[in-house]
């Protein structure tokens, strides 16, 4: 039997449920912290920057930055990146907001989904079987991050947004549906935890993890865009339940490949803790973003340097460079899709996930 939780109570605790506090928290002091709910530049660069851009770039330290696993699925991580520039280029030279309406929505779906794996994960770990629970379960964590979305989109524009101005699909006439989909999604939460109940006084598995994902997931969905309408309460309460778990993964992830592979670059990074880990992945972030600064947006000139100023790239330039810099969220899409569902992905991986059972290195 595995237990409830991936890492230990202690840390899945402060790993799920304290993202999902400091989220909330920061979206209470908004009005103190925030200039009418804009983020600040101090805001960007913790949030955006050392969050939901850092945590893209920890994708590598479990494939491009290991030798071995590039071998092992060599024609994978060729061909995702060549697949998404070309799809990236041929939607941009046809309409760049087509280009970023596509990437929000295959953003949307894979924080979405990322949500849902964990849910799995947990009801994995705690051997539940039940159809039933696993039907309920995906419906409830699925209405918690939808419902909010269509009001979203049924209330557009909205003081924030994914990507950049109308990426999403303006549909007023949505708004007829708001009110039943809420109802649906009122009633999913009652009937997950109705069910829990039931289950855990007939001594069935407990899943204490399984449901702090479904509360803080229903919580940070609604409350940064729903109950609020500020650019500041949205990306915290977005990025932070999002990127703090995935970067704990990738952690735990590159502790157990470095015992397997001591000589390689996730081992000699891992060497030097967390902090290094860290600050890999920040660099490589800081990196991304000065090009997409300096080449396409030129709005934060006191961060990155130059002026703000005419666009250096013409149209046919754009198509081709903004697809390129969008490579690592794009790549980090579709791997994340790939890489933590398959069933041969290693003994690494299982520990990363607190699997018993899985081989132990060799000494």
């Amino acid at each position: 039997m595995n237990g409830p939780w991936i890492w230990g109570a202690r840390v899945d605790v402060a790993v799920f449920g304290g993202s999902a506090a400091l989220a909330l928290a920061l979206a209470a002091l908004a009005p103190a912290l925030s200039d009418e709910g804009a983020l600040p530049l101090w805001g960007w660069i913790t949030f955006v920057l050392a969050v939901d851009v850092a945590h893209v770039h920890t994708t590598f330290f479990r494939t491009y930055f290991d030798r071995e696993e590039l071998r092992k699925r060599r024609a994978l991580y060729v061909a995702t990146p060549l697949a998404c520039w070309a799809a990236g280029a041929l939607l941009h030279a046809t309409s760049e907001r087509l280009f970023w309406r596509v990437l929000a929505y295959v953003a949307v779906l894979h924080f979405v989904r990322q949500q849902a794996g964990w849910v799995a994960i947990y009801r994995a770990r705690a051997g539940e079987r039940s159809r039933l629970g696993r039907a309920l379960d995906d419906a409830t964590i699925y209405a918690s991050t939808c419902f909010p979305l269509l009001y979203w989109h049924a209330h557009l524009p909205r003081a924030f947004r994914w990507f950049v101005e109308d990426d999403f699909v303006t549909a007023p006439w949505l708004r007829a549906l708001v009110v039943p989909a809420g109802v649906v999604w009122a009633a999913l939460l009652v009937a997950y935890v109705a069910r829990a109940v039931i289950v855990s006084r007939r001594g069935g598995p407990r899943n204490p993890g399984k449901h702090l994902v479904v509360a803080t997931t229903a919580i940070t969905w609604f409350s940064g865009i729903v109950a609020t309408n500020s650019d500041f309460q949205f990306t915290v309460t977005n990025v932070l339940v999002h990127g703090i778990p995935y970067m704990a993964l990738l952690w735990a992830y590159t502790r157990e490949r470095a015992r397997e592979a001591p000589a390689g670059l996730v081992a000699r990074i891992a060497a030097g803790g967390v902090l290094a880990f860290a600050a890999a992945a920040l660099a490589l972030a800081f990196a991304e973003e000065a090009l997409w600064d300096r080449l396409v947006w030129h709005d934060r000139p006191s961060l990155f340097g130059g002026m703000r100023e005419a666009p250096l790239l013409g149209p046919s330039a754009r198509a081709l460079v903004v697809p390129l810099l969008a490579l690592p969220q794009a790549t980090h899409y579709v791997l994340d899709a790939v890489l933590w569902r398959r069933k041969d992905t290693g003994p690494a991986q299982a520990r990363a996930l607190g699997f018993r059972g899985a081989p132990e290195p060799a000494a």
